[in-house]
């Protein structure tokens, strides 16, 4: 039986958090090769990104592997497309840059040890191996469909704790950081003093099941005054937390932690080195759910680890809004170049109102999850991937820009209808 009395903690990071800046950057890429082939009409099935970024001490390093519109390649004064010693087109990295900059500039540094304007950034990006492509490309002219582009697991998650059906630690950890940086960029009173870095934590104590209250509150952040200390952070921060927690009480003997060591003045990528896809379980169910293991930014949707798990996530939060469980957490595997997952799998954890074998073929019914059709279904194959670089890729508004598609609910009647339907399930 599944404990309905316990503790559960999980933290957020802020968007200037070193390993987010990098996470910023490589999505900032993502959507700039998906407009960059809007505007000179090349197929958007056909971009591929595999981007990673470094950061650290006034420096940033881009590398990875692209298929991009040849107005991001370097070219001859005949029009030629350069290439490298070992044949992969050569980027241009003059676009990649100015990207970077830009990113680095909204998020809001403009410190010594690390600035928009002066930190040096190295372009690395070269044009994907053909040895990878061929697991989508190839396994497409072979079987109609593209191929996933790598093997792997993704996990998708849902549960009644929160309006946006999410976990409620991670839910609240993460109003903490926006409502702190809406503050901070907005120049509210002594608040626009804060820095970009910063890190929350909170636990909630769930009873009869249920989040009741909050009994531990963590935050760290950076601070661009070195007068302050702990005291005078909090006293500044406070009232944006409790204001993020609204609907969850806090406990009466609640322990609070606000930047427990003192100064934090020296933060991002000048404090601690900063590193694409080390976040995962804050990009993710703050540790209430599995993680396959993959990262999402700097990818794009051709790979599973980033548009299945949107999937997964999307099919998990319709299960839960079609009411056919309180919980439900879904898994997808897929081989490279196999389009179809291999597996289908539903745990609804105790609180279904249907049987999960019978839900497992349902979902296969309502969407089609080969890689092509989790695109089309979710319409991925656009530059919205920036904004999913912080403060988390699920429990988020869908935008009319078409972002956070896989946080709709237009899935439920047809799901409802596919369990009821003997034929379809």
């Amino acid at each position: 039986m599944t404990r309905q009395n316990y503790f559960f903690t999980s933290e957020s990071v802020a968007e200037g958090h070193p390993d987010k800046v990098c996470d910023r950057i490589s999505d900032e890429i993502v959507d700039l090769v998906y407009r960059e082939a809007r505007k000179t009409g090349m197929d958007p099935w056909k971009v591929r990104v595999a981007c990673e970024t470094l950061a650290t001490t006034n420096r940033v390093v881009i590398a990875g592997e692209v298929r991009v519109p040849e107005t991001l390649l370097k070219k001859d004064k005949e029009g030629n497309i350069l290439k490298d010693a070992a044949g992969h087109p050569i980027v241009n990295p003059a676009k990649f840059k100015s990207v970077a900059r830009k990113a680095i500039r909204e998020i809001g540094y403009e410190q010594a040890g690390f600035h928009w304007k002066t930190a040096k950034i190295d372009v690395l990006l070269h044009g994907q191996s053909p040895d990878i492509g061929q697991g989508v490309d190839n396994a497409s002219d072979r079987q109609g469909e593209e191929g996933a582009g790598d093997q792997g697991i993704m996990f998708g998650y849902a549960c009644r704790e929160t309006p946006d059906l999410m976990p409620a630690p991670i839910y609240y950890s993460h109003r903490i950081l926006e409502l702190l940086a809406a503050a901070r960029h907005e120049g509210n009173g002594e608040a626009g003093r804060l820095g970009p870095d910063a890190k929350s934590q909170v636990t909630v104590r769930y009873i009869d099941g249920k989040a009741a209250e909050a009994t531990q509150i963590v935050l760290s952040t950076q601070h661009l005054d070195a007068t302050w200390d702990s005291k005078k952070v909090r006293k500044v921060v406070e009232p944006y937390i409790r204001e993020a927690l609204g609907e969850l009480k806090i406990a009466d003997n609640c322990n609070w932690y606000i930047n427990p060591t003192g100064k934090f003045v020296i933060g991002g990528p000048d404090g601690d080195a900063g590193l694409t896809g080390r976040k995962i379980i804050v990009d993710t169910y703050g540790g209430a759910a599995p993680h396959g293991g993959g990262a999402f930014s700097g990818k794009d949707t051709t790979k599973v680890d980033r548009s299945a798990a949107y999937a997964a996530r999307y099919l998990a939060k319709n299960v839960v809004a079609a009411k056919l469980a309180d919980r439900c957490t879904i898994q997808l595997s897929y081989a490279i170049g196999v389009a179809q997952p291999l597996s289908v799998y539903v745990d609804l954890h105790g609180t279904g109102k249907v049987d999960e074998a019978r839900l497992e073929l349902a979902l296969r019914s309502v969407m089609d999850l080969s890689p092509s059709g989790i695109r089309r279904h979710l319409d991925l194959n656009k530059p919205i991937y920036a904004k999913t670089s912080s403060y988390g890729h699920f429990g988020r508004k869908a935008g009319r820009d078409g972002s956070f598609s896989w946080e709709k609910t237009d899935l439920a009647k047809a799901l409802k209808d596919a369990v009821a339907d003997p034929v379809a399930a």
